[in-house]
């Protein structure tokens, strides 16, 4: 893929808690991050945002990510749209502590919004604290 090049680079501007928010929660799918056996580790995932910001996302009985969640760890979740041909677009960072969701009523709830990708046993909730939300926007 060739990408061309401009005579101007883009412009990094710094996003607030709800524009980034509402950035994230418009996009299906996204990246979280954790750490598993001592190493880093980046799984993608679909998800959705709560009422509150907060991040749900899917998984199944053996994910690595579940271990984590049962452990109240920090874990980040990122998404992004970059068009590299123009070298515009955005990156939102939600970081926090995930917890594995088993209030029925929730559980419910998110089951009936959220359709994971993959063809895979995925009953399994966490919800990741939006403690920390970072976003940026490309522009030219």
């Amino acid at each position: 893929m060739t990408v061309p090049s401009f005579p101007h680079r883009s412009r990094m501007l710094e996003l607030d808690r709800q524009e980034s928010l509402k950035l994230l929660a418009d996009v299906p799918m996204g990246r979280v991050g954790f750490t598993h056996q001592a190493l880093p580790v980046i799984r993608p995932v679909n998800h959705l945002v709560t009422d509150d910001g907060d991040v749900v996302i899917r998984t199944h009985a053996g994910a690595a990510l579940l271990s984590s969640a049962s452990a109240s760890q920090v874990v980040v979740y990122e998404a992004d749209q970059i068009d590299p041909h123009t070298r515009t677009g955005w990156s939102v960072m939600v970081t926090g502590r995930a917890s594995r969701l088993t209030e029925p009523q929730a559980l419910s709830r998110y089951h009936a919004r959220l359709t994971p990708w993959v063809d895979r046993e995925m009953e399994h909730m966490v919800l990741i604290q939006a403690e920390l939300v970072t976003g940026y926007r490309l522009t030219q």
